[in-house]
């Protein structure tokens, strides 16, 4: 164990199977989620290269399990529906991952969490925002913008779920939708980080070993999904939204 994670102390690695658990929960719930909930509790005791690192395999995984539950057939058909979205956010996430070690944690985490708390504080208000049909436009910006957040800081979802929710997809329908998203996005951001040296030799293993925990985790939340209705959902959606809005906004202002 101390060859493998040298980086981690015995307690630190029970402590960081436990913050996957939690995570793989929560995602398993409504979605997403995940790496906002691994790199915030990562990096109480790891450095952020290392704790982007770890969230990587398990977020590929977890997504791949989110975007096949209902077939291959389904996941292309999102895969098509929003190929739009998905080619502009991948695009744009390898070209902001090699620019991680560069760019300033606090800045890029106020850029995210600010209109992300703002965006479910207003929804939560019972004001809503909505989009009456899809945009080409709104989603070439909105996957361009997801991707190069998520290259820098592993974070992808936020501007995803408020863009799916503002056009009300059904639940079963977001979740499947959000899979394939951050599915690709996953693997793209797993080649980018080969690339910019976050997952190398030493991380690598450490980020494997987070995959059970978290499928684990996800397991869990989705026998509670299945069992809530579309406006618990949503509100469950908004909510975790909010709460991870304000921690962006938090790590921003005080590091």
């Amino acid at each position: 164990m101390d060859i493998l994670f040298a980086f981690l102390t015995l307690q630190q690695l029970v402590f960081a199977f436990g913050i996957a658990l939690v995570a793989g929960f929560i995602k398993g719930v409504v979605g997403f989620a995940m790496p906002l909930v691994l790199i915030s509790g990562l990096t109480f005791f790891l450095p952020p290269e290392i704790a982007l690192a770890g969230l990587i395999f398990p977020t590929v995984a977890t997504n791949l399990f989110q975007a096949l539950r209902q077939g291959l057939h389904a996941a292309w058909a999102s895969t098509r529906m929003f190929k739009v979205f998905l080619i502009s956010g991948c695009i744009m996430l390898v070209l902001s991952a090699q620019m991680v070690r560069f760019l300033s944690p606090q800045a890029m985490a106020l850029v995210i969490g600010v209109p992300i708390t703002l965006f479910a504080l207003w929804q939560l208000a019972g004001q809503r925002f909505s989009l009456a049909q899809r945009s080409t436009k709104v989603e070439l910006l909105v996957g361009g913008f997801a991707g190069a957040v998520g290259g820098v800081s592993g974070v992808w979802g936020p501007p995803t779920v408020a863009y799916l929710t503002a056009l009300g997809t059904p639940k079963k329908d977001q979740m499947r939708v959000q899979g394939v998203i951050y599915g690709l996005g996953a693997v793209a951001l797993l080649f980018a980080h080969f690339g910019s040296g976050v997952l190398r030799a030493e991380t690598v293993p450490f980020s494997i070993a987070m995959i059970m925990p978290a499928l684990i985790g996800m397991w869990l939340g989705s026998q509670i999904m299945d069992r809530i209705d579309q406006a618990s959902f949503r509100k469950a959606t908004l909510v975790i939204l909010l709460i991870a809005g304000a921690n962006l906004v938090r790590r921003g202002l005080m590091g």
